[in-house]
């Protein structure tokens, strides 16, 4: 089975996409998807001056808000209605699967197939709204703390920013979830990629401008050159870094045929979470700095800015937050995607078995036991690349934007939606190589 795919995979043209009709359709709604959000991004909310809020940004940007930005793909510094992109939605998920894993009501929820998916994302949608008003408000507010953005503060302009805050990223949730069902890849990923990567030239031009003018070193700029690409070839490296565990088939007869043992693996990720736990981390950070860091303008309690002080980026305490948030989430999501138990039985259900491990509860334990320990890693090398290049940016005063998190979504979005496009690639082969043999038979 394994050797039929690979030489499908092998087999692959450009004359295989260009009759691969519905795989077309799929990318064109993608791409039409992803312009409609850029769109949005130039789009600012009502009743700011966009000079003085610009002028206010620029002081800001080298914090939490540089970080902050990159996610929104730019539209926080020109407060497009976009602004909050798609971080409330991602925050409220979290919540919701940490509770479902608590709470017997939505674990119940879980088990129930589709009915009950469509409850937990009802549940993840009015969360979001919560999480977007209370976000909404704290940026309204903030910005009437700072001299001359809001034309006319009061009650109408934060209502009015809560509105279009809040209707922005019930768009863009509504529109991921029409990109992973019509289009090509994870819709709220391709999202976030797409604001990282159309801020890239800008952001490099920027960077080199600093180098030009001497207030960045030329050995500063090659070094970073040199390490993005190190950081793109480890991030390629471990994506696709694989442990394979043998699995073997008994004889078996069937008939009067006797059919010879067979051997296959088990292939198991290094990092089965992938970028998500980047981005969760990400996300659930940023919800109380953004808060913090708008309120902490004008005359804001001394905890206040505090907070937004030691929650900054490149601060201790943000690293070990996000540290430790990375690792939590590499191993949550790993288990929410990967059941030990549920491979095992369908290992012991189709005959095969790991050599020297008994089928069932113990072949579970072992699975269990070699992911955690690849997981382990896996956790690590995020941070790593989490981590590693923030502080050397922030210490530089640098764009997020060509930092280890933005470079670990493109490349991870990138494989992952090559990926799937060979998917549909094989199986528009393997259904044309059935027809053709269905077609054979009928004229025999």
């Amino acid at each position: 089975m394994a050797s039929a795919a690979e030489q499908l995979a092998r087999n692959l043209s450009f004359s295989t996409f260009s009759k691969a009709k519905d795989l077309q359709k799929r990318i064109l709604f993608t791409l039409g998807a992803l312009l409609v959000y850029r769109l949005g991004t130039y789009i600012p909310i009502p009743g700011i001056d966009p000079d003085a809020f610009a002028a206010t940004f620029q002081q800001a940007q080298g914090g939490i808000f540089g970080l902050f930005n990159m996610f929104a793909g730019g539209a926080v510094e020109r407060l497009a209605i976009f602004a909050l992109n798609l971080i409330p939605y991602i925050t409220a998920s979290i919540v919701i699967q940490v509770m479902s894993t608590a709470s017997p009501k939505l674990e119940a929820l879980k088990k129930e197939g589709e009915s009950g998916r469509r409850k937990l994302n009802q549940y993840t949608r009015y969360l979001t709204v919560v999480f977007c008003t209370v976000q909404a408000y704290g940026i309204a507010v903030g910005l009437e703390a700072s001299e001359g953005v809001v034309a006319d503060p009061g009650w109408f302009f934060r209502i009015s920013t809560i509105i279009t805050l809040v209707g922005g990223t019930m768009f863009l949730m509504w529109l991921g979830e029409q990109m992973t069902a019509r289009g090509i890849g994870n819709g709220i990923s391709l999202i976030i990629f797409a604001g990282i990567v159309a801020s890239l030239p800008a952001t490099i031009a920027q960077t080199l401008e600093l180098s030009r003018t001497g207030a960045l070193p030329t050995i500063a700029v090659v070094g970073i050159l040199l390490a993005a690409i190190a950081i793109i070839a480890v991030i390629v490296f471990f994506e696709r870094a694989q442990r394979r565990l043998l699995i073997q088939y008994p004889k078996r007869q069937v008939g009067n045929k006797m059919y010879q043992g067979d051997t296959s693996h088990l292939p198991l990720k290094l990092n089965t979470a992938g970028v998500i736990p980047v981005i969760f981390a990400s996300s659930l950070l940023l919800l109380p700095a953004t808060i913090a860091t708008f309120s902490a303008q004008g005359d804001a309690p001394q905890w206040l800015q505090v907070i937004s002080a030691v929650l900054g980026r490149g601060q201790p305490l943000y690293l070990a937050l996000f540290a430790a948030m990375i690792i939590f989430f590499a191993f949550f999501y790993t288990s929410i995607v990967f059941n030990p138990t549920e491979t095992a039985d369908n290992l012991k259900r189709s005959g095969g078995f790991i050599p020297g491990i008994r089928p069932g509860e113990r072949t579970a334990q072992h699975i269990d036991y070699v992911l955690t320990r690849i997981t382990v890693a896996g956790a690590l090398y995020l941070t790593v690349v989490a981590l590693i290049p923030e502080v050397f940016l922030s210490q530089l005063n640098i764009s997020a934007f060509l930092g280890g998190t933005s470079l670990l979504i493109i490349v991870t979005v990138t494989l992952d939606t090559v990926s799937q496009i060979q998917s549909h690639l094989i199986a528009q082969q393997y259904e044309g190589m059935v027809k053709k043999s269905r077609l054979g038979g009928r004229r025999r």
